[in-house]
């Protein structure tokens, strides 16, 4: 993208197969799992507002009523772009959970020893005995629920496409540019090739930077989660996803208690918001991507209807879980882990696997030699790729066996038709121009 201003789904149009159908895939999975995205990211903001305000009526759905006032916010001051507002402080408080845990994990003093070699000593997962307590995780396979963690932590693959997307808005490098050039017009000599190479510390550096700091959040989280929550038996899961954490500063220094929910609250905050920015980024490129007689290229038409879509289905969600509730008479509503499973399997593991492979290819297919990604970080996102594919497949086997497969063949199947009506429909549109 740096190099040559050309997103991966412009890549991917020439796949074999009808010219387009994998980001036409792409666009009928994001269709349905963007939706349930923001309702589970608006439905945990709902249990950390409800388990403060209704400490006792967790079960009743109120975090899904607070879920559906937070998403009303948030696609407000997506509508009027006033979220930046909220990003300096944001940032603080993010920061200042951040410290109060990790100053937590040292007044803790776990095994470090142990700690530290959990980063190399990779083994068979497997829950512990005590996990029969808690029937709604130790029903799940724990391949299923370890690509949850992945997806989760890590970032849906749409992310990383969108990722890409706002290259453009930074200008680094030709990303900027909408049409894709083989090799930049303006690199044919050697310092015009190393300027541009240089264009790639940045992402390079803004990526190194952001990992950093999730290895981090995760492995200071981990670390108190064993050595505070485990010994009580204790998990965030259901309805409760960021109540218990808590007791991360609790049991050192009381008076860190605040900074962690206003951190927490606000780090889903932009979590929820950055989900609803990502979709109309994702299709901007889809759009880019197919010719604009076929998609109309209107983008500010497209980013409204984008954002209605995701803000208005995943309130639908929420209210369906809602509802659901009081038809069935159930004690509680569909935990949102599992309201979430069945997107993340692709979205969250699978799509970044699909997305590391495809990077190999299309550096290998057209970037000039010059340009081309080093040896090694080329072995390195193929050995990603085989793990991202590995893990979703043993994920989808687990979770429903046949079922997902066939779910994701009929969804390949139906983009694979569609870019095959489209572009006999384009071809026919040109036929009769020419005439």
């Amino acid at each position: 993208m740096t190099l040559t201003g050309a997103h991966p789904f412009q890549r991917w149009m020439d796949l074999p197969g009808p010219r387009g159908w994998l980001p036409m895939a792409f666009l009928l999975l994001a269709i349905v799992s963007f939706p349930i995205w923001v309702s589970f990211h608006s439905g945990t903001l709902g249990t950390l507002v409800s388990g403060l305000l209704h400490p006792q009526t967790s079960d009743t759905g109120t975090h899904l009523m607070w879920g559906m006032v937070i998403l009303l916010v948030v696609i407000g001051l997506t509508v009027t772009g006033s979220y930046k507002r909220l990003e300096k402080l944001q940032l603080i408080f993010v920061l200042l959970m951040l410290v109060a845990v990790t100053v937590s994990l040292f007044l803790i003093n776990p095994k470090w020893g142990e700690l530290l070699a959990g980063f190399v000593n990779v083994s068979p997962p497997d829950y512990p005995v005590w996990i029969t307590e808690h029937p709604d995780i130790s029903k799940r396979p724990v391949w299923v629920e370890l690509s949850t963690y992945v997806g989760v932590i890590g970032g849906s693959g749409f992310d990383y496409l969108a990722y890409v997307t706002y290259l453009r808005d930074k200008q680094w490098g030709v990303a900027s540019n909408e049409q894709p050039n083989p090799v930049p017009l303006d690199a044919h000599d050697e310092p015009a090739r190393t300027r541009l190479r240089q264009w790639c510390r940045a992402p390079l550096i803004d990526c190194t930077l952001s990992f950093t700091i999730v290895l981090l959040f995760s492995a200071v989280f981990v670390a108190c989660g064993t050595e505070i929550l485990g010994p009580a038996h204790k998990v965030p899961d259901g309805n409760n996803l960021l109540n218990l954490q808590a007791e991360f500063v609790e049991a050192t220094l009381q008076w860190l208690r605040p900074f962690y929910f206003v951190g927490a609250f606000l780090a889903l905050f932009g979590t929820l918001y950055g989900t609803i920015e990502v979709a109309p980024a994702v299709m901007r490129e889809i759009q880019n991507a197919f010719p604009r007689s076929a998609t109309g290229g209107d983008s500010v038409k497209t980013r409204r209807i984008t954002i209605l879509w995701v803000g208005i289905g995943g309130m639908l969600v929420l209210i369906g879980n809602l509802g659901w509730q009081h038809i069935t008479g159930a004690d509680k509503p569909t935990a949102l882990i599992a309201i979430l499973t069945p997107a993340n399997l692709f979205t969250g593991v699978l799509a970044c696997g699909i997305i590391c492979i495809l990077s190999c290819w299309a550096d290998r297919r057209y970037l000039a030699s010059p340009f081309k990604t080093p040896l090694l970080l080329t072995l390195l996102n193929a050995v990603a790729a085989i793990l991202f594919i590995a893990l979703g497949i043993k994920a989808y086997w687990d979770h429903s066996g046949w079922t997902a497969f066939l779910i994701l063949a009929c969804t390949i199947a139906a983009a694979w038709l569609v870019a095959f009506l489209l572009n006999r429909r384009l071809a026919k549109r040109g036929a009769d121009s020419n005439d």
